[in-house]
C-alpha cells in the first residue's frame, strides 16, 4: 500500500532535515496548497514546527518545517518502555557490572551477525554497503556515500534503541566499537543524536 502524504512528509523531513513547503510539496508531487494543508495538520497534531531561517530575500527570514520532538517519537523506538524498565531492573537488583555484561553480550553478537554478513565483502566500500544495508533492515536508516576525499559517510536517520541508549550511554560506545571492528577502518562520529543532532552520522576512511 502506497504511504499516505502525511507519512511521506513526516519520512521525508525525518530523512532529509528541515525543507520550505515549497521543496517539500516538489518532492512529493503536491501542490503547494495541498502541501500547505499536510503540513497544517500534521503542526496541530504537534508532530512538525515552522522554523525561520534566514535567506528568504531582503533580509526576510525563510519559512521552513521540522519535526517536533513527538514527531521524531512517532517512529519506532524498539519497545522503548519495555528497554527502560528491563535497564533499570539489572542496574538496581543486579549492579552497574551485571548492565554492563548485558552490553557486552549483545555486543558480541551483533558484531558476529554483521561480521558473517561482511566477510567476504571486497573493498571498504563493499563492507559499508552491506552494513548500511544491515542497519536500513534494523530501522535506523541507513545510508552512505563517499566524499570527494575519499572518506565515506554513514548516516542514520533514526535509532529505535534511542530510550535505551538516552538512558545507558554505552550502548552508542558498543556500536561505534563494532562499526571500527567489523569495517577494520577509522570511525569516527560527527553527529550524535543524544548531543542534540537530528541524526548520527560516521566518518569513515
Amino acid at each position: 500500500m502506497r504511504p499516505s502524504p502525511r507519512d511521506r512528509l513526516l519520512f521525508l523531513l525525518k530523512t532529509e532535515g528541515p525543507q520550505s513547503t515549497a521543496a517539500l510539496g516538489a518532492a512529493l508531487g503536491l501542490t503547494g496548497e495541498a502541501a500547505r494543508q499536510q503540513l497544517a495538520k500534521l503542526a496541530e497534531d504537534g508532530l512538525v514546527e515552522g522554523v525561520s531561517e534566514a535567506g528568504g530575500g531582503r533580509g526576510r527570514p525563510r519559512q521552513s518545517w521540522q519535526l517536533t520532538g513527538a514527531g521524531h517519537r512517532s517512529f519506532p523506538d524498539g519497545h522503548a518502555d519495555m528497554a527502560l524498565a528491563l535497564i533499570d531492573a539489572i542496574g538496581a537488583e543486579l549492579g552497574p557490572d551485571a548492565l554492563e555484561t548485558v552490553i557486552a553480550a549483545r555486543e558480541r553478537k551483533t558484531e558476529a551477525l554483521y561480521r558473517e554478513t561482511l566477510a567476504d565483502a571486497p573493498t571498504l566500500a563493499d563492507r559499508i554497503a552491506r552494513l548500511a544495508a544491515l542497519r536500513m533492515a534494523e530501522g535506523y536508516m541507513a545510508s552512505w556515500w563517499q566524499e570527494d576525499d575519499g572518506c565515506f559517510i554513514l548516516v542514520e536517520n533514526h535509532c529505535p534503541i534511542c530510550a535505551a541508549a538516552s538512558a545507558c550511554r554505552n550502548f552508542c560506545r558498543s556500536e561505534l566499537d563494532i562499526f571500527r571492528n567489523v569495517l577494520a577502518a577509522p570511525v569516527e562520529r560527527t553527529e550524535h543524536l543524544l548531543q542534540g543532532a537530528r541524526r548520527c552520522a560516521y566518518r569513515i576512511g
